[in-house]
């Protein structure tokens, strides 16, 4: 079978044009894993980027790379008419048996549903659901991607949808669905754990970019009150700020203020796969408090790690804890009983513990490369009887 897969290339995003090698989002990475471990398909990653890179004729003996040079007047301003007039005419060199357009935030979605050829759609975050949390004002980018959205996805031959919670935000479409949780790549299983020493205080992590929607703010909030109660503990965030932002501003300050009064407080920008997977083995526990949540791979990438969990009930997440022991898991807006629950927690020294040396196994199952690869392959087929 031959598949050409559609996603965003992130040196585009991180304006990183100097590198010699593509990037990806954590989800298509692990697919890309997946399927480089299928020799009887052949993958062809087209991505379009606004200037020329150096990029390799392949990623994986079975995986080919396209970079599509598209002007910046292709782009959101002409709702991607140049991404989906460059993306066509690559497709009709390739000659596809299927296209899946990853993700319905950029060009890939809406490129998938006017390249001529079956295809599908997969929901990684959705744009209605992130335009109402961010209350996105008539003609900012969230807005017109809203809208693009509503016009992508009943044109798709069908949506793979990565939680229950997507797929009830789709069902309005009236449109083929299949759920299938997105992949964690596999170094989240494999990579060796790190025994780190056995810590005096604990450390508790929070991972995701600086905004409203993941409400860094509050989690600060939180843990500053344990503090004040005497409870010991060191605190690390990490995620991306954007410094012109009101919200990761006036974060950074109250952080350098909470850090001030108690120690412990930090905050890191980003951190690699393998730094991710030391940081997990490092730590004692995360708390992702989310008030949107699709995605969820970060909280999935540290369930396979054995990390323990407080998380708020929304999106994803239920469905990804789903027969794992070490997870809390809250009403929405519930901190108290989230902060009762970390106090109690933290006195009853449960950090001490040992962790499971391995994941649930219906959990490996169903986030590993290869399982995640094969369950598209049968979607893919099943479309193609179809059309």
């Amino acid at each position: 079978m031959k598949i050409a897969l559609l996603t965003t290339d992130n040196r585009q995003q991180a304006k990183q044009f100097d590198k010699d090698e593509p990037f990806f989002g954590t989800a298509p990475e692990a697919l890309l894993q997946g399927f480089a471990a299928l020799p009887e398909v052949e993958v062809h990653v087209v991505s379009c980027i606004r200037q020329p890179v150096k990029s390799p004729e392949k990623i994986a003996p079975n995986i080919y790379f396209h970079s599509l040079v598209v002007p910046k007047i292709g782009w959101m301003r002409t709702f991607y008419q140049g991404c989906i007039r460059a993306t066509r005419k690559k497709l009709r060199e390739i000659q596809p048996d299927i296209v899946h357009g990853q993700g319905t935030e950029m060009d890939c979605g809406i490129s998938a549903v006017f390249s001529g050829f079956p295809n599908v759609v997969t929901i990684h975050g959705n744009m209605g659901a992130v335009a109402k949390v961010y209350r996105s004002r008539p003609g900012s980018f969230l807005w017109l991607a809203a809208r693009l959205e509503n016009f992508t996805l009943p044109r798709t031959d069908g949506i793979i949808c990565i939680s229950d919670y997507v797929k009830d935000l789709v069902e309005k479409y009236r449109v083929k669905t299949w759920l299938v949780p997105n992949a964690i790549q596999g170094m989240f299983f494999d990579f060796p754990r790190t025994s780190a020493p056995l810590n005096d205080k604990p450390v508790l992590i929070n991972v995701g970019v600086i905004s409203e929607r993941k409400r860094q703010h509050q989690v600060l909030a939180t843990l500053e009150s344990l503090r004040a109660e005497g409870l010991q503990f060191n605190t690390l965030f990490v995620g991306v700020a954007a410094p012109a932002q009101a919200y990761a501003a006036q974060f950074a300050a109250r952080l350098e203020q909470a850090n001030r009064k108690h120690g412990g407080f930090s905050h890191v920008q980003k951190l690699d796969d393998t730094a991710f997977c030391r940081l997990f083995d490092r730590a004692s526990a995360m708390i992702h408090f989310s008030n949107e949540e699709s995605f969820g791979l970060t909280f999935a990438e540290a369930i396979a790690r054995g990390l323990y969990l407080f998380a708020s009930d929304v999106g994803a997440i239920r469905d990804i804890a789903k027969g794992v022991e070490p997870v809390q898991i809250f009403g929405l807006d519930n901190w108290d009983e989230m902060k009762n629950a970390v106090r109690r927690w933290l006195v009853a020294e449960a950090y001490r513990e040992p962790r499971p040396a391995r994941p649930p196994l219906e959990f490996c199952q169903r986030y590993q490369p290869v399982s995640v690869a094969q369950r598209h392959l049968e979607i893919y087929r099943e479309v193609l009887r179809q059309a």
